[in-house]
Order: structure tokens, then C-alpha cells, then sequence
């Protein structure tokens, strides 16, 4: 009878927890279910939503830079940075006034300062001109002799008033010949071979040591009372020390 009661007791207890066992299952089974509804879309309609999540790029490092104009931080003043140009500009300086005299003595003291200054000025200038003027002065006395024997086609006077590295160019800058050597051999055969050369001065432009002369050059050929040739051109000659060292032609 023990037994039996035992085999009965023992049968129920497993029924128990059979059920139990079941409805565990029948629970877990209904949660997997919500949960798969919830993670899968509503309708077939409903609109996907994809979420482009974009690459972390490398930040670079930062990088010390050495700023150009110091930088003064106000500890009165939040976050603010404050820069001081130490530049410097040409002009920026404002000019000093000068020092008004205060006294009579002083204003005299100071007209009379000004008074020379003026006055030496005025003296330097002067000079300057005055050794200009002088320059010119012997500059034309060279090209007048020079013309004078010119026109009397005295060989030995003309060439006297050349240097003896002379040199004749013509416009620009073309070479024509240089020295006295070849000076004589030019104008000594050209005197010579005419009757009568006269040059004269249309214009005529001196400067210092330069003298510009637009002339007039009539010769004759055959007879020299018969001018046959007449012509106009430009000369510019350069004269130091009482010599001329450079005649240029216009042509």
C-alpha cells in the first residue's frame, strides 16, 4: 500500500513539472515572437530608412605656429586675445613740431639761421651756374676757332683743336673713325681738292662742355666764287680741357 501511494505521489510531481516546463517554453516562445515583430518592418508601404554613417577621418595634429605679433591675454577680460602690432611703416611716425621760439632774442636768432641758410643756398647756386656758364663759355671759343679754320681750310689750325684720341661717330652710335691720324687724312685731302668751303651756323645750342650746331656747308668745286654744293646737317661736339674728344653727325 506504501508503494502504491509512493508510485502515485511520484507520478504527480512529474506532471507538475511537465506543465511548468511547458508553459516556460510557451512564454519564451511568445517573447521571440514580439520581439521578431517589432524588429521587422510594419507594411510592405512603409518606407526604409538607411543611415550613412561616415568615416572618421584622421584628425591631424596640431601644429605649433610661431604667431608674427605677440600675443598679450587680459586677464580682466574673458577669452578675449588681444594682438600689438610692433610693425613699423615708412610715414607712420608723425613728425615732430619744431620748438616756436619763446623769447624776442630767440625769434631773431631764428630768422637770422634762416637768413643764411637762404643766403648760402643762394651762393651755392650761384657758383654752380657761374662754372657752368664759364664751361660754355670755352666750349664756344673751341668750336668758333674751329670753324674759323674750317672755312679757311687751314689743315694744321683745324686739326690743333682735336684731341688726339678723338673720335666721330655718327647717330647712334657708329663708329666712324678715330684718331688724328686719320682726322688729317680725311679733311687734309678734302681742303685740297676744293676751291672754297664755308660753314655757318644755323642754330646753335651750348651747354657746358657740349655745343650742338645745325649748320649751313656751301663749297665750291671748280671756282670758288661758285658755290655748286649746298647743305644742312647736324654736329654735336664734346670738348674737355680745351680739346674736342667727340664729334657726333646727325644724319
Amino acid at each position: 500500500m506504501k508503494s502504491l501511494l509512493f508510485a502515485v505521489s511520484l507520478l504527480l510531481s512529474w506532471q507538475l513539472v511537465s506543465a511548468e516546463a511547458g508553459q516556460n517554453k510557451e512564454a519564451e516562445k511568445k517573447q521571440q515572437s514580439k520581439q521578431t515583430q517589432a524588429a521587422s518592418p510594419a507594411s510592405q508601404d512603409s518606407v526604409a530608412v538607411i543611415t550613412l554613417t561616415p568615416e572618421k577621418t584622421e584628425q591631424s595634429e596640431p601644429t605649433d605656429i610661431e604667431p608674427t605679433q605677440p600675443i598679450v591675454v587680459d586677464p580682466n577680460k574673458d577669452n578675449l586675445i588681444e594682438v600689438v602690432d610692433t610693425s613699423k611703416v615708412l610715414g607712420n611716425e608723425a613728425a615732430k613740431p619744431a620748438e616756436l621760439p619763446k623769447t624776442q632774442q630767440e625769434k631773431a636768432q631764428a630768422i637770422a639761421q634762416a637768413d643764411q641758410a637762404v643766403a648760402q643756398a643762394k651762393e651755392a647756386l650761384t657758383l654752380k651756374q657761374q662754372a657752368k656758364a664759364k664751361q660754355s663759355r670755352e666750349s664756344l671759343a673751341v668750336i668758333e676757332q674751329l670753324i674759323k679754320a674750317y672755312n679757311a681750310r687751314n689743315i694744321e689750325a683745324f686739326v690743333k683743336m682735336y684731341d688726339e684720341n678723338v673720335e666721330f661717330y655718327a647717330f647712334p652710335n657708329e663708329l666712324l673713325f678715330k684718331g688724328k691720324e686719320k682726322l688729317i687724312a680725311r679733311y687734309g685731302i678734302m681742303f685740297k681738292k676744293l676751291k672754297c668751303i664755308k660753314s655757318s651756323p644755323i642754330k646753335r645750342i651750348v651747354y657746358g662742355n657740349i655745343v650742338i650746331d645745325h649748320e649751313l656747308s656751301e663749297t665750291c668745286s671748280t671756282d670758288k666764287r661758285v658755290v655748286d654744293k649746298r647743305a644742312e646737317f647736324v654736329s654735336s661736339y664734346e670738348i674737355e680741357n680745351g680739346k674736342i674728344t667727340k664729334v657726333l653727325f646727325f644724319r
